[in-house]
């Protein structure tokens, strides 16, 4: 038999005090297997259960206080010294220190369960075993969404007036001190000692600063199962607005970092993805009343490595292209397709009724409408970049076609070919300051994002990460760190300018009366590492505030607790090992399995599928 080389015995009799109550924690081998009981001065002892040997390290659970108020209280020791040191996590949710001193006269050993003097968990906590079981009251409430940090009631749009802050419209207007009033979920005014109407919330905004809702153009939050339909080179066809995720808690999180609004992004596993999505944050919302209302569609595409294949292993370098020269050559294959299907559909409308009658209707080919939409200008398009060459190449192509890039995201290479940019009208979203996590990013610099805004590009910062994502504001700021930009500007690159590139500046994006009342009140300037928001706003609606915040995260973890507190004193779970060693493996597996996370984050070459892997 194998041990560690570092193991201690751990048995013994040891003293505690919890709350200022001594308890002896007795632990003991028999037949190998180590056991024990715990009590409380030299009153009735409890004895443990779920215990986990680790040789010089033990954890277990033990019946705790009373039996009208008691529960089990789970511990984890291990062995310093002479002494036993860790945790205990009372039912009430506290964890607590522990510091077991050894004991060194002899205590008789523990009888067997129910034997003399010592009291079966059961017992202690009051369970009849031989009692049908009874309704128990339920712990949990229904919220939206059905998950921590979930609303007990949805928040409705409310008249609200922040007096006295520091306001960015990102306007004519500029940055000045004043007041900014909400109503019927829009911005009504923009000024100094406005009324406050007949009901509404007054905020006092002295010391605060008020922002427009931050809008990140690249994002993979809430996007449930994968973010990549690698199969094929062209996936126009499908929609992530058919897969939108509202219980992902990267929602809720992004919220806490002053995000509003946000583009939900095909991966970039093909030169021509997926229809992207464009939805507000608004948590506890369904995935439907999420989706930015009336937001023009837009579609990913991608170039570099990942399209090609380069860093997939040799497993999947089988599709084509496999090369820089194969993506241009099956884009512009789509788009002659595209053109040649426009032009069938077209004159197949063109006949009169008695000509349709003699021949066939067209295929519909939805992958080559959406083609279609672009060529149209009526869907844009957002393409992965950070080549020099690719970047010039696709807008050459596009050229030749006959339609624009709107946005070429990431695209760290953008100082290099800004002055094309600029004349083919493409925006640029990218990263501040990441790079060097393969080899076509080695050229980015920090001042990326000056030059391409210098050259009248509308320039943005992005995330692609659902933790960079909730610190966009500090990303815009290192373009005034790097080179001296205007805070203004700076600011705009987080919330005017992808506004802008998602073609939604005409609802949000800046304080101005008569656009969507998304705002963010910060507890400081907006482009300091020091400032965080303390209120969210959507359509005048608060999605997210500190306060509340701390009242969500101890209501969850009282909740938490009862629950395990229900689920140690359920005899459900014996029953379960019980029908497992009697050879109910296969049911034991079905209900083991967990479930697919509702937290999985992706990026652009996450290649997984969690309802598959």
């Amino acid at each position: 038999e194998n041990s560690p080389l570092d193991a201690r015995e751990i048995t013994g009799l040891y003293r505690f005090d919890v709350d200022g109550v001594e308890r002896r924690l007795h632990l003991t081998k028999a037949a190998g297997k180590l056991e024990g009981t715990l009590g409380q001065g030299e009153e009735e002892k409890v004895v443990l259960s779920g215990v986990t040997d680790a040789g010089s390290s033990v954890v277990f659970r033990s019946a705790w206080g009373s039996v009208e108020d008691g529960g089990v209280a789970r511990f984890s020791v291990a062995r310093v010294g002479e002494a036993l040191r860790g945790t205990v996590t009372l039912p009430d949710g506290r964890t607590l220190p522990l510091d077991l001193e050894p004991l060194s006269e002899e205590e008789p050993a523990d009888e067997a369960i129910g034997g003399d003097g010592n009291l079966a968990a059961n017992d202690y906590l009051g369970i009849d075993e031989d009692e049908e079981e009874e309704d128990a009251p339920l712990v949990s409430r229904t919220t939206f969404p059905p998950l921590p940090f979930g609303f007990e009631e949805l928040p409705r749009a409310e008249t609200v007036l922040v007096r006295n802050a520091t306001l960015w419209t990102l306007d004519a207007n500029g940055t000045l001190e004043g007041d900014l009033l909400v109503r019927d979920g829009k911005i009504a005014a923009v000024g100094v000692d406005l009324e406050l109407p007949s009901g509404a919330r007054e905020i006092d905004g002295t010391g605060k600063h008020v922002t427009p809702g931050i809008i990140d153009e690249h994002s993979h939050v809430g996007i449930s199962g994968g973010v990549n339909e690698g199969s094929h080179s062209v996936t126009a066809e499908v929609r992530i607005g058919d897969v939108v995720n509202p219980d992902h808690v990267g929602i809720y999180r992004a919220l806490g970092g002053g995000v509003t609004t946000i583009q939900q992004l095909h991966g970039s596993a093909n030169p021509i993805g997926g229809q992207a999505q464009i939805i507000k944050l608004r948590w506890g919302q369904s995935a439907e009343a999420m989706k930015f209302e009336g937001a023009p569609p837009s579609i990913k595409f991608a170039l570099g490595e990942n399209v090609k294949q380069s860093n997939w292993g040799s497993d999947y370098t089988i599709r084509y292209p496999q090369s820089r020269m194969g993506v241009e050559t099956i884009m512009r294959d789509a788009f002659v397709a595209a053109r040649e299907y426009a032009a069938s559909q077209r004159a197949y409308r063109d006949l009169s009724d008695a000509e349709r009658r003699k021949v066939p209707a067209p295929r519909r080919d939805l992958q080559l409408e959406a083609l279609v939409e672009i060529l149209d200008s009526t869907r844009f398009i957002h393409c992965h970049s950070y080549v020099q060459s690719e970047i010039s190449m696709l807008m050459r192509l596009a050229d030749e076609l006959g339609f624009k890039v709107q946005t070429f995201t990431h695209i760290l290479e953008g100082y290099k070919v800004a002055a094309e940019m600029a004349e083919h009208g493409a925006g640029g979203s990218t990263f501040s300051d990441w790079w060097a996590y393969k080899f076509e990013v080695y050229d980015a610099i920090p001042q990326n994002m000056c030059i391409m805004n210098d050259a009248g590009i509308v320039t943005s910062v992005n995330s692609d990460s659902a933790e960079h994502m909730r610190r966009l504001n500090q990303e815009a700021a290192k373009a005034v760190m790097y080179c001296g930009m205007d805070e203004n500007e700076a600011l705009a690159m987080a919330t005017l300018n992808p506004a802008k590139q998602l073609r939604i500046d005409d609802r949000v994006g800046s304080l101005t009366p008569g656009k969507d009342a998304d705002f963010v009140i910060w507890n400081g300037h907006p482009l300091s590492v020091y400032s965080t928001p303390e209120q969210t706003w959507i359509d005048g609606t608060l999605y997210f505030s500190r306060t509340r915040d701390a009242e969500l995260r101890a209501r969850d973890a009282t909740e938490r607790e009862a629950l395990i507190q229900k689920l140690l004193a359920d005899e459900a779970p014996k029953a379960k090992e019980e029908a497992k060693d009697e050879g109910g493996d296969e049911m034991a597996k079905s209900d083991g399995d967990p479930a697919p996370e509702a937290t999985q984050e992706w990026q652009c070459d996450t290649m997984e599928d969690i309802w598959n892997d």
